[in-house]
């Protein structure tokens, strides 16, 4: 059934590039300037706003991430954000190259107490705004084009008469038109032009046009189209900045900055993992690590993402999606087991060859760089296949399994995922190939062992075993200790053929704790059953790790 009432809908501001767009053909080769926006926008947003410790902590981790530009609060807006702004100021806690930004109304008093509040700042953005939008103009403040043009440039002359009233502050001025994108185009220009005319020869500063995407009206290329028509037309385009600020409402915000820094912007507005009013703002730790995977330096370091991760649900108190990009519990993780066996294989082409660049499917990024572990790249379920299980039991366990046995193990470790109704973690993995697969001694249990006697090549070994709860000791010659072996299994009718042998090194486990051990891998044919079977077989010593797997052997049978 269709959805009712979309005919109700129509474009909020039908606008075409009347020329050719340019940005289409263009790619991002440097970080734009960053603006953090957590601690006004995202924090507004929050239903239980961050309180004054945690305001100060997440400033000083986005100082230590990289941001330049800050923005820290309205402080005119409430008492609290004014003692922010205070107490970063007076406990000398901004660093020298970092600017904050204060938000305010172009209203006088609003004004007058922005600039009260910033006193003995050293680098201060003081942004103004006010709405520019039709349906604002009409609904909201009733009065036309003219008039709310006059609050934009009267709120200018503002702020270039109270930066006077503090020249030992190092100032930078700011311009929103709110609701830009529900905005005519030309009108924005104007309202735009009028301001610059305004603060050009006031200013030693080069002033900052910041374009919001308030609420997403459009597909992100029409917001592209936006942009770059206002860089072909605004007052002397060198001497400012251009800068965006996007919303989330259709889920495109980083597309819509991504395509705004193709068009001309230089700034980009955004808040970490997207914190914001409605669905949020642009994400720019999504933006900066898309262009940090392209070998493009993002400026901002987000090496440690767990670190992030713990600091946004502490300060923030909102979940983080598992499926969030770079952060989320998830983005590392393949279920598909053609996806596994891939990435596997590439991991280990990389190891082996050594190669420079990144290049493994499905991983756009190496974990390791984001401070993440390989630990949760491979993760099992009934849709998984031999490469992923395959691969954990060697990069978990050190395990290295033939190949040939690889897709037996996959099958196995399915069938429990499927008979569990879920996904199997790393360690129900392991406890499940070694139960059915390690050192089984369910039917016969060898006791004890001697190798008696070497001549030449054959050796005598004597065993003690335990069969169907009696011990029984046999010694038997043979080409070494399993062909021994061998014989006397077949003594006790198993008979069996061997279509595999071998044996290594375990790998050194990542952090499970296993001694190293020799590993042998066996399959074997029972020539009764006609059914052939994998087993292994593990030990400290070499001999008893080959007659561990042939009695696992002899015990899956």
């Amino acid at each position: 059934m269709a959805m009712k009432n979309f005919e109700k809908y129509k474009k909020v501001y039908d606008w075409k590039k009347p020329n050719r767009r340019t940005w289409t053909d263009k790619e991002i080769t440097k970080a734009p300037i960053w603006c953090s926006v957590d601690l006004r926008d995202g924090n507004q947003a929050l239903a239980n706003p961050m309180n004054m410790k945690e305001k100060i902590e997440f400033f000083k981790y986005l100082v230590r991430i990289g941001f330049k530009e800050i923005e820290i609060g309205f402080p005119a807006a409430s008492e609290t954000e004014y003692k922010f702004t205070r107490y970063l100021i007076e406990n000398n806690m901004i660093p020298d190259d970092v600017k904050i930004q204060v938000l305010t109304q172009a209203r006088k008093e609003i004004i007058e107490k922005t600039f009260e509040s910033l006193k003995g700042a050293k680098n201060v953005i003081v942004h103004v705004y006010n709405s520019t939008s039709t349906a604002q103009r009409k609904y909201v403040f009733k009065k036309n084009k003219e008039e709310v043009k006059k609050i934009a440039t009267d709120g200018a002359k503002l702020l270039v008469e109270n930066m006077k009233k503090y020249p030992q502050t190092n100032w930078y001025f700011e311009y929103s038109p709110e609701s830009f994108t529900a905005t005519e185009m030309d009108y924005a220009i104007d309202v735009v032009n009028d301001i610059l005319k305004i603060w050009y020869p006031a200013l030693k500063n080069k002033p900052i046009i910041n374009f919001p995407a308030t609420v997403e009206c459009s597909t992100p290329n029409v917001f592209a189209d936006q942009i770059e028509y206002i860089s072909e037309n605004i007052l002397d385009r060198d001497k400012m900045i251009i800068s965006v600020h996007s919303h989330n409402d259709r889920g495109t915000g980083v597309a819509t900055s991504e395509m705004a820094m193709l068009a001309g912007a230089d700034r980009v507005e955004g808040s970490i993992l997207g914190n914001g009013e409605r669905t949020g703002n642009a994400d720019i730790l999504n933006i900066a690590m898309n262009m940090y995977v392209t070998g493009v330096d993002p400026k901002l370091d987000f090496s440690n993402i767990n670190e992030l991760k713990e600091k946004y649900e502490e300060y923030i108190k909102m979940p983080i999606s598992p499926r969030h990009p770079y952060v989320g519990e998830l983005v590392f993780t393949a279920f598909s087991g053609s996806h596994q066996d891939a990435i596997s294989k590439s991991l280990q082409a990389i190891k082996e060859e050594k190669t420079e660049k990144w290049d493994v499917p499905y991983l756009p990024i190496d974990p390791a760089d984001i401070n993440r572990q390989y630990e949760p790249i491979i993760r099992i379920n009934s849709q998984s296949g031999k490469g992923g299980v395959s691969f954990l039991l060697k990069n978990e366990y050190g395990y290295n399994i033939p190949k040939q046995m690889m897709q037996e193990v996959g099958y196995y470790i399915k069938d429990v995922s499927d008979k569990e109704e879920r996904e199997l973690n790393s360690k129900e993995i392991f406890e499940a190939f070694s139960s059915e697969y390690i050192n089984r001694k369910d039917k016969v249990k060898l006791i004890d062992y001697n190798v008696k006697s070497e001549k030449d090549d054959d050796v005598e070994l004597e065993v003690t075993l335990e069969v169907n709860d009696k011990k029984i000791k046999k010694q038997e010659v043979g080409n070494g200790a399993v062909d021994a072996f061998t014989a006397i299994l077949k003594q006790l009718e198993y008979d069996f053929e061997f279509k595999y042998y071998s044996q290594d090194a375990q790998e050194e486990a990542s952090n499970k704790g296993e001694k190293a051990n020799a590993i042998t891998y066996v399959m074997v044919e029972d020539n009764k059953k006609h059914k052939s079977v994998w087993a292994v077989g593990k030990s400290r010593s070499t001999i008893k790790s080959s007659l561990n797997a042939v009695l696992s052997a002899v015990n899956r049978i």
